[in-house]
């Protein structure tokens, strides 16, 4: 490697050393002040990932929207989301300032029909996941420094240590976790205080939408997230994390 390029490396990652160790005092605080040292930090290098399916998305964009008018939101659409939802999305970006970019896959479904078989028809989990929107995802945030979501500890034992502030090697960008540390409870209360619209599905008995083939109401007393992929053990699209790291499918 040349001289230069070796020189480049190593003070990017002399930087990512920095910022990590900056974040540490972030652990406890609130989203907010979460939210506002991500925005100084990296600008418009900031993107934040919203489903318009589930609160969490909902409140972050609520929030950073009060914090900077800088930041890019982002939304992943398989093609295989329920109407309810893309409708919710276009309304409601009606009264966010944020620019959003919504993010899809490079093949239709029928072009994923005819090359992985009729399977895919109807939104095979994890090499579907992985073609409409693992790929897609990490495609898009290669223009960004650092990525927002709205995981929380508490939704599935495999998010139980999720840092607040950690560095995503699979997606080479800072991954910033503002409600780790929240309930559902608290991302409610602050849904009724701020008057955040929702899915109306939520309202429906769902608890965690994504894509329609693969999610279903929840029953009471069950986790909030056991209607994502029903009648399998998959609980992670694989974004985020699969028995604590990012798990790609074989085509």
């Amino acid at each position: 490697m040349p001289e230069a390029q070796v020189s480049e490396w190593e003070n990017a990652i002399s930087d990512r050393r920095d910022l990590l160790r900056e974040s540490r005092h972030l652990e406890g605080a609130s989203p907010q002040k979460i939210l506002r040292w991500a925005a100084e930090s990296f600008g418009r290098k900031l993107a934040l990932s919203v489903s318009f399916g589930g609160a969490e998305g909902m409140v972050l964009l609520d929030m950073l929207s009060r914090i900077t008018d800088r930041a890019r939101v982002f939304t992943l659409d398989t093609g295989f989301l329920f109407e309810e939802t893309v409708r919710f999305r276009e309304e409601a970006m009606k009264r966010y300032p944020l620019e959003l970019e919504v993010v899809g896959p490079e093949m239709s479904i029928e072009e994923q029909v005819e090359k992985y078989g009729e399977r895919m028809r109807s939104c095979n989990p994890d090499l579907c996941c992985q073609v409409r929107k693992v790929e897609p995802q990490r495609k898009f945030l290669k223009n960004y420094d650092a990525w927002a979501t709205g995981i929380r500890r508490d939704q599935t034992s495999q998010r139980a240590n999720t840092p607040v502030v950690e560095w995503d090697d699979f997606f080479g960008v800072f991954k910033i976790s503002p409600l780790a540390g929240w309930s559902a409870a608290q991302v409610m209360e602050y849904v009724r205080e701020h008057d955040v619209p929702l899915n109306p599905l939520l309202s429906q008995g769902y608890k965690s939408i994504g894509c329609a083939p693969q999610t279903r109401p929840v029953a009471p007393g069950e986790d909030e997230r056991a209607g994502r992929w029903p009648g399998s053990e998959k609980t992670e699209c694989g974004i985020h994390v699969v028995n604590g790291r990012v798990v790609r499918a074989n085509p």
